[in-house]
């Protein structure tokens, strides 16, 4: 497979890899495509996207997967690691006109043998409630664009609920529909309901009540994506802007916010118990935030290209008993942890307020996530002990972990510090290889340091000149060619040379918002291989099996170690 310009190994493709589980295997016979198995010709088309439900039947054949591809849809039984559906034979299938299919979600509240209910996004700004099972077609909403002329950009049922969805759109606008209430004949009026930095709530004004409930305005330009938290109580959303935002869905308060170390946010999730948000990018990092800090804990290197999905992995995860520690969760949340997937609608119990449970016997915990970009490459990344809890003492025996721990000068040193001359801003809020844990008290009057910061720092940052930063990173070169893997003193000062020329990072980087490459911890991949010819678009984490799609239109099944099993129809 030599192309022109590059070596046969430069462009192989994996078909198999290994970590400390064992070994993942693609299986072909599972694969999933359009019936012609041809390659889609992707150019100026919508991602590829895929979506998951188990119908809760009794034949052990109840999960049914939709992806779109082109102008297509296609509703299919999935088989996960045995021998894919006959794909001349999908249980429902469309062909759109005019616009295409961008996103979709299925309620798994509501899903049934005989019924399911998917929303499908488009590019022109319409959303569509259908039945792929009874094959009907429900409702339309936006149908005249009056609501938003833009392409959905995410659309998802709002956790436990029948009829409530939250559609996101490219004008950087999300709407909160229900299913039962009309989009009115004309263009809706808004009254204000809640505003604060950088967003706007409004509520639908007329006389009976419709579509739709309320409309947001979130940062600037896309709203690229958005996720529930696990309890459902809490909205993290990423923009072009590159700003994470995390919200309280119920209050419309603003919870915590992070900004990319470069250019727009594309992907975020959380993970299984609440307490992290994984965000991906134009930055070509993943970067790890903490809910309860509100702030970056680490970044991920690997990927040489965007990173369009970040997805963690609820079943790999481990979990150890270990000396007292700083943690506060239960047995339970670790259960939930191991155990939890696509049944997250029955765990309706609060996991974000177990975190002050003081009864609890003290454990390590591992977190895996994983990450697919446009330079075709899956990596997977594990979040350890050594990155969450920095503050242990160093008697604790640690899990070896694939980290690059920037710098680690010794407690009371100020040899991490950001600091520039005769510069007063207030300290950005505790880096984790620099300060006692208990300083994230600091957390609390976070959005008062940042404002500070920002307002006496930016004629500061402003006067810091290329140069300067040049000889700041000069001094830790010694450091960090030992530590940060593929990122050289070289390729970080040309991040932030584009950081200038971007966003202004006077107002941002170094802040607790946008910390420098070297004052968080780096992330090495576990592994990082190239899986597709055309960039990837899918990241599912399932049971028995991994699923990744790319912008040709074929769905790939990766059997977990030890769970290939021969080909049955």
């Amino acid at each position: 497979m030599a192309t022109e310009g590059g070596g046969k190994e430069m462009n192989e493709i994996k078909t198999q890899f290994t970590t400390r589980e064992g070994l993942y295997k693609l299986l072909p016979h599972s694969e999933y495509s359009r019936p012609n198995r041809v390659p889609f010709n992707s150019q100026g088309s919508n991602p590829v996207r895929v979506s998951f439900v188990n119908l809760n039947d009794q034949s052990g054949n109840g999960d049914r997967l939709c992806f779109n591809v082109g102008r297509e849809l296609y509703f299919y039984i999935y088989k996960g690691v045995r021998k894919a559906a006959d794909l001349s034979k999908p249980i429902d299938k469309r062909i759109y006109k005019g616009t295409q299919p961008t996103c979709h979600d299925f309620n798994h509240l509501t899903a049934t043998a005989e019924s399911v209910s998917l929303l499908v996004g488009f590019s022109a700004g319409q959303v569509q409630l259908i039945d792929p099972i009874k094959k009907e077609t429900s409702k339309l909403f936006n149908e005249e664009r009056l609501i938003d002329k833009s392409r959905v950009t995410c659309v998802k049922w709002v956790p436990g609920s029948e009829s409530l969805f939250l559609v996101a759109h490219s004008s950087g606008n999300m709407y909160l529909y229900n299913v039962e209430h009309t989009c009115g004949t004309t263009a809706p009026h808004y009254q204000l309901l809640k505003q604060g930095e950088s967003f706007a709530v409004h509520t639908c004004k007329s006389k009976s009540t419709r579509n739709p409930l309320l409309k947001w305005t979130v940062g600037e330009g896309a709203l690229n994506e958005f996720a529930f938290s696990p309890d459902g109580k809490f909205l993290a959303c990423v923009s072009q802007d590159g700003f994470l935002r995390v919200f309280n869905f119920d209050s419309v308060e603003l919870h915590g916010t992070m900004k990319s170390y470069f250019g727009g946010l594309l992907c975020v999730c959380w993970s299984p118990d609440g307490k992290y948000i994984v965000t991906g990018g134009e930055d070509d990092l993943v970067t790890v935030w903490s809910f309860l800090d509100c702030r970056v804990i680490a970044r991920g290197h690997g990927h040489k290209s965007w990173v369009s999905v970040v997805a963690f992995d609820p079943y790999t995860t481990s979990v150890e008993e270990s000396d007292p520690m700083e943690f506060s969760g239960s047995d339970e949340d670790f259960q939930d942890l191991l155990h939890f997937g696509r049944d997250r609608a029955n765990s309706t119990q609060s996991r974000l307020s177990k975190r002050n449970s003081t009864d609890s016997r003290p454990v390590s915990v591992t977190y895996r996530f994983g990450s697919v970009g446009q330079d075709t490459q899956l990596c997977l990344w594990d979040l350890t002990e050594d990155i969450l809890f920095p503050h242990q003492p160093l008697s604790r025996a640690r899990t070896h972990t694939n980290v690059m721990n920037a710098t680690s000068p010794p407690a009371g040193s100020n040899g991490n510090s950001v600091t520039t001359p005769g510069n007063s801003v207030p300290p950005p809020l505790p880096r984790s290889n620099s300060l006692p844990h208990s300083a994230v008290s600091n957390a609390g009057s976070k959005s008062s340091v940042m404002d500070g910061a920002i307002a006496s720092g930016v004629s500061k940052f402003a006067t810091l000149s290329l140069h300067d930063r040049k000889e700041r990173h000069h001094e830790k070169d010694h450091k960090r060619n030992h530590s940060m893997g593929h990122i050289s003193s070289k390729s970080s000062d040309k991040l932030n040379l584009v950081t200038k020329a971007k966003t202004d990072p006077a107002k941002t980087l170094g802040t607790s918002l946008c910390p420098r490459m070297e004052d968080v911890p780096l992330l090495e991949p576990l592994i990082c291989k190239k899986i597709a010819h055309e960039r990837l678009t899918v990241l599912v984490f399932l049971e028995d099996c991994i699923v990744t799609a790319c912008q040709e239109g074929f769905i790939c099944t990766w059997a977990r170690p030890g769970k290939v099993v021969s080909f049955n129809p």
